[in-house]
């Protein structure tokens, strides 16, 4: 396998031809994180009785191909991969958390479960935004300005539905717990771009906001779907209904585009300003964490880094836990 960068410097190995700069990310889960890498990912969570239990799973190709590099479309493929990763990372946590870790999600289940949370989300954020505004047609006049008014009219409903439903689950103590891991992984990955040792004192200056987060990506596909709809007016209720289905991909593939940019023009005055606002709506999907949820952060990275290096996996001392025995599975 190529090489990657090593934690903590930025010296390629001598002889081997540097990759494309690649952004590692992850997402929170229950009790852990898990971390997506160039060929591997890994889900870390925290047993009960504080022990630590890993995964190892190789990425698809499909994933991995050379179609993840058309922009638009490589939006839509890293969406599809976030619901197959995050459902599978989920259950598999969800299952560590009462000791069934061994229990695996067929097929068949997983695809239900992922089609009901798609519909479930579509429905909530797409549709009801939809039929709300319609309820506000005879009100919103004629022609040109009558239309723009409606799609504002829909994306405010939307975006108020959204900030609603994830400031009311902030209030679940579970839930809190998982943004505390959510903001362990965004302190990581952020240490690990910057060079920093993955320590738990190097990762603690970082913030718990990050540009490329997933609440980032939720809130420009919001902005983005209010000028999207924007050109297709108010036709009668089946077209619209069936072009905020079709065009969910659409504009998944364009607000990737702008997280991708803005991830790597951090440095850039004007991306800053664009991004203030999801950095500044993480403070409803991330807590500070504590030190074990840094360490099953450290240890995620860590062992994503070395699956995609070809190395030794870490133990789970090496992220300072203690006691803690990794159970590698790879699929």
């Amino acid at each position: 396998m190529a090489a990657e960068r090593k934690v903590g410097s930025d010296q390629p190995d001598p002889g081997t031809r540097p990759e494309p700069r690649f952004f590692y990310g992850g997402q929170a889960v229950i009790e852990g994180v898990l971390i997506r890498g160039r060929r591997f990912s890994s889900v870390v969570v925290r047993r009960p009785d504080g022990q630590i239990a890993i995964q190892v799973s190789p990425l698809s190709t499909v994933y991995t191909g050379p179609i993840r590099r058309v922009p638009l479309v490589r939006g839509v493929v890293v969406l599809a991969e976030t619901l197959v990763l995050g459902t599978r990372a989920l259950m598999y946590s969800a299952n560590v958390s009462i000791g069934q870790e061994g229990k695996e999600m067929s097929r068949w289940s997983m695809a239900v479960t992922m089609a009901i949370s798609l519909g479930f989300a579509i429905g909530i954020f797409f549709l009801l935004p939809l039929l709300v505004a319609s309820l506000f047609q005879g009100l919103l006049g004629e022609g040109v300005g009558g239309d723009i008014l409606f799609n504002v009219v829909e994306g405010g409903v939307r975006l108020t539905l959204f900030l609603g439903y994830v400031w009311g689950i902030g209030f679940i103590p579970d839930i809190r717990r998982v943004f505390a891991y959510h903001g362990a992984e965004h302190m990581t990955v952020k240490a690990y771009e910057a060079n920093d040792p993955l320590e738990t004192a190097h990762i603690r200056k970082y913030s718990t906001a990050h540009p490329r987060c997933g609440t980032a990506f939720l809130l420009v596909v919001m902005v983005i779907a209010i000028l999207v709809f924007a050109f297709f007016g108010r036709p009668p209720i089946f077209w619209l209904v069936l072009s905020r289905l079709v065009l969910v991909p659409v504009i998944a593939g364009m607000a990737y585009e702008v997280i991708r940019f803005s991830g790597g023009h951090q440095n850039s005055a004007l991306v800053r300003l664009i991004v203030a606002p999801s950095l500044m709506l993480q403070a409803l999907t991330t807590r500070q964490p504590d030190d074990d949820q840094i360490e099953v952060a450290v240890l995620a990275m860590r062992t994503t880094l070395a699956a995609d290096q070809g190395q030794a996996l870490p133990s789970a001392g090496e992220s300072g836990t203690k006691e803690a025995r990794p159970e590698t599975e790879t699929h």
